[in-house]
């Protein structure tokens, strides 16, 4: 039997992690294409809260990562594949917060020391410094795209797992694996064409919204269940 309160902590979780970072998404900067990067890099050094709007994505992100990991916990998951399956899951999911902390870190301190240096530069020093801001922007993206890869391996074993034992509602498996397709497939295009790569807003849609819908299905399941499954 699963943990039915463990199960209602995770389904807490991964609906309050996104909400907290679809609140720092709010105050991020914005432009109608994320590859035009003097705009970007303009909107980033005139953007005084950047660094903890950050913060704050990075807080909600690791809520929602943490809400993984109590689900796979919640499982109850204690021989044979199943429970090797859960392991290689909670690894996954570590290894996605420590890059979901690179990033944020890449994004939220570097990328904006680099855009001021560059939009306060003298014109003599300006193409270096935009050079300089430009490469911090591609490992924000490679950084990115193998975040996703891994949190999408993820969300797609754990979601696996749920439909394979049965001990939480088979479609919340069937949605966390949803949007672990979801990072798959946003994470080649911002690998191959950036953050603007045409067709990336669906799957990016996928993978943002799919774990709190599940996180809600969840919810509602466990508190109307007298059992754990």
């Amino acid at each position: 039997m699963a943990d039915r309160r463990a199960l209602r902590l995770s389904a807490v979780l991964l609906v309050g992690g996104v909400i907290v970072a679809l609140i720092a998404m709010l105050f991020h900067p914005a432009g109608p294409n994320a590859n035009d990067l003097p705009v970007v890099f303009t909107q980033t050094a005139h953007s005084s809260g950047y660094t903890a709007d950050h913060l704050l994505q990075f807080i909600g992100e690791a809520i929602g990562v943490a809400g993984l990991l109590v689900l796979f916990s919640a499982l109850n998951l204690t021989n044979g594949m199943p429970r090797l399956a859960a392991r290689i899951g909670v690894v996954l999911s570590g290894v996605a917060l420590g890059l979901i902390a690179l990033r944020s870190a890449v994004d939220g301190v570097v990328l904006k020391r680099a855009a001021d240096a560059w939009v306060n530069a003298p014109d003599a020093e300006k193409a270096v410094r935009f050079a300089s801001a430009e490469t911090v922007r591609w490992l924000e993206e490679a950084i990115t795209s193998y975040q996703g890869y891994v949190l999408g391996a993820a969300l797609i074993l754990l979601g696996a797992l749920i439909v394979w034992v049965a001990r939480a509602p088979r479609p919340v498996g069937y949605l966390l694996a949803l949007g672990g397709v979801g990072y798959l497939a946003a994470s080649w295009m911002v690998g191959v064409s950036g953050f603007g790569a045409p067709g990336r807003t669906i799957p990016s849609y996928a993978a943002v919204f799919s774990p709190p819908i599940a996180g809600v299905w969840l919810l509602i399941a466990t508190w109307r269940r007298p059992g754990g499954k």
